[in-house]
C-alpha cells in the first residue's frame, strides 16, 4: 500500500484543494503517514502569493530530499502552477502538477515508479486540460527536468470540491471550499493567473456537502473560497452569497458555519445582521485591508478607500462588540511613503481590530504592480513590517484581555504532545483557548475565561460534571 504525506501552505482554499487530494487518495486505496519522513509519496500544496511564499516552498523541497533522497516529491498548488519549470529543475520532484491538473495526482500516484525521479530527459506539458484521465495529451520537448503537468488555468470551469479532511486543529473544522478564482485585477496579486476566472459550487451541492459532513460529526465548517463575495455570480440563475448561508441555514443541521476571508465591499448591513441573527454563524469577519492610505490602495488597484472599509468595521462593532475583525496588510508598495505607512498606522491603532497578516510585499511576475517605479529598499519594508506586527500584537493582547470573565463557546481541538493534561479550543470569535482538563475534540463547550496566560486564554467549563 502507497503511503503518503501532504504538506500544506497558503490559505484555506489551498488547504481545501488539499483535502480533496487526500480524500482522492484514499479513496484509491492509499494511506496517510503521519509524518513526511515516513511517507512513500510527499505532495506540497504550494503557495505563490509572496517570494517568501516560493522560498519556503523550494526550502521544503530540499529538506525532503536531503533527509529522504528515496521519497517521491510532488508539487503542485499556486507556485506549481505559475512556475513548474523553476520547480522541476529542484532534485527530489518527481512530478509538477499545476491547479489545472489537481485531479490527475491520484492517477500519477498510483503510476509513480519506486524511486524518484533523479533526471528525465524531456520536460512534459499539458497545454490544455485532458478530456478523460487517460487522455494526457502530453508534448515533449528536449530538457532535463521532472515532468510537469499543466494547462491554461482560465480554460477550467469547474470547482473542484474539498469538503473532508480539511481545516485546522488536526482537522477538526474542515474547510469547504464553494469558491475558486477571482475576476479583479488588484496590480499586485498573482492569483487570477494561478486560480482562473471565479467560479462557483452550485448551492444544492454546497448543502449536499455541508449536511454530509454534519452527519458525519462534524460541529463547525469552514466556508472558503479566493472571493467569497462573488460566489453565485457565474451561476445561472444567479446566487448571492447571503442568499447561500441562507439557504445553508434553512436547509441543513449544521452547527456552526465560519467564514473564511471576505472583501470588505461585500460585508454589508444585511449580512452583519444575518451573523448578528443567530449563533450558528461564528462572529468572525477577515477582510483584506491592505492599506489604509487612499493613494496606494487606488495604486493597487482596490475597490475601497479608508473609509469604505472603517464603516464595515464600525458596523460590526456595533452589532457584535465581540466579534473578530482580522485584516490582511501588505507593506512596501511600490512607491509607499512614510506618510503612507504612518496613515495604515493610525487606521489599524484607532479601530478594533483583534488580529492582522501583515505580508511584505515583493513583485510578483506578470502583475501590472512589479513593472512599477519607485520599488523600496527591503530593509524599509522590513522595518514596517515590524512596525505593523508589533501593532498587531498590542491590538490581539486587547482583545484577549477584554475577553477576561466572559463566558465563550468553544470548540475542543486535538490535543498535541504540550496538552498532557489539558486540551486546546477554539472561541467562536477564533480565539486559542486552554481548558484545564482533558477532553475529546470536537465538542461544544461553555466556559467562563479566569486569565490570560502568554497567548492563549484559559477557562473553567460551566457544566460542573466536566471539572
Amino acid at each position: 500500500m502507497t503511503t503518503f504525506y501532504i504538506e500544506q501552505f497558503g490559505c484555506r482554499a489551498t488547504q481545501a484543494d488539499g483535502a480533496a487530494i487526500e480524500r482522492q487518495l484514499r479513496d484509491q486505496g492509499c494511506s496517510a503517514s503521519s509524518d513526511r519522513s515516513s511517507a512513500d509519496v510527499v505532495i506540497l500544496n504550494t503557495c505563490t502569493v509572496t517570494a517568501a511564499a516560493d522560498a519556503q516552498a523550494r526550502d521544503a523541497i530540499r529538506k525532503i530530499h536531503s533527509a529522504n533522497p528515496s521519497t517521491r516529491i510532488i508539487v503542485t498548488g499556486c507556485y506549481a502552477q505559475r512556475a513548474p519549470e523553476d520547480i522541476a529543475r529542484l532534485a527530489g520532484v518527481s512530478f509538477v502538477v499545476g491547479n489545472s491538473h489537481q485531479p490527475q495526482i491520484p492517477r500519477l500516484v498510483h503510476e509513480l515508479p519506486a524511486a524518484p525521479i533523479l533526471s528525465n530527459p524531456t520536460l512534459r506539458i499539458l497545454e490544455t486540460p485532458p478530456a478523460s484521465p487517460c487522455d494526457t495529451g502530453i508534448e515533449t520537448i528536449p530538457y532535463h527536468s521532472a515532468p510537469i503537468l499543466t494547462g491554461n488555468i482560465s480554460e477550467l470551469s469547474d470547482v473542484l470540491v474539498a469538503p473532508v479532511l480539511g481545516g485546522e486543529g488536526n482537522r477538526t473544522r474542515p474547510t469547504l471550499k464553494i469558491q475558486d478564482g477571482c475576476n479583479s485585477r488588484c496590480s499586485f496579486c498573482v492569483i487570477p493567473f494561478v486560480r482562473g476566472k471565479s467560479r462557483s459550487l452550485p448551492p444544492h451541492a454546497v448543502g449536499s456537502e455541508i449536511q454530509h459532513l454534519a452527519d458525519s460529526g462534524f460541529r463547525e465548517i469552514v466556508l472558503s473560497g479566493i472571493n467569497l463575495g462573488t460566489y453565485g455570480h457565474d451561476l445561472s440563475p444567479r446566487v448571492e452569497f447571503l442568499d447561500l448561508l441562507r439557504r445553508i441555514l434553512d436547509e441543513t443541521s449544521v452547527q456552526r458555519l465560519r467564514i473564511s476571508s471576505i472583501e470588505p465591499l461585500d460585508v454589508t448591513a444585511e449580512l452583519i445582521d444575518l451573523f448578528a441573527s443567530t449563533d450558528r454563524i461564528a462572529p468572525h469577519f477577515h477582510m483584506p485591508l491592505q492599506s489604509a492610505s487612499d493613494r496606494i490602495l487606488a495604486a493597487m488597484h482596490r475597490w475601497y478607500r479608508a473609509e469604505h472599509y472603517s464603516r464595515r468595521v464600525e458596523l460590526i462593532r456595533d452589532r457584535l462588540p465581540h466579534a473578530a475583525i482580522g485584516a490582511d496588510v501588505i507593506t512596501g508598495f511600490p512607491s509607499e511613503s512614510d506618510a503612507d505607512h504612518s496613515a495604515t498606522l493610525r487606521f489599524i491603532e484607532d479601530r478594533p481590530f483583534t488580529y492582522l497578516h501583515v505580508f511584505s510585499y515583493s513583485p510578483r511576475p506578470g502583475t501590472k504592480a512589479a513593472s512599477l517605479p519607485n520599488h523600496l529598499p527591503g530593509r524599509i519594508i522590513k522595518a514596517r513590517a515590524r512596525e505593523l506586527r508589533a501593532l498587531a500584537e498590542t491590538k490581539s493582547a486587547a482583545f484577549r484581555n477584554s475577553q477576561i470573565d466572559r463566558t465563550l463557546q468553544l470548540l475542543t481541538l486535538r490535543r498535541g504532545p504540550a496538552h498532557t493534561d489539558s486540551t486546546p479550543a477554539l472561541s467562536e470569535n477564533y480565539l486559542s483557548v486552554e481548558l484545564p482538563l482533558v477532553l475529546p475534540p470536537n465538542q461544544f463547550v461553555a466556559a467562563s475565561v479566569t486569565r490570560l496566560n502568554g497567548t492563549v486564554l484559559l477557562a473553567l467549563p460551566l457544566e460542573p460534571e466536566l471539572v
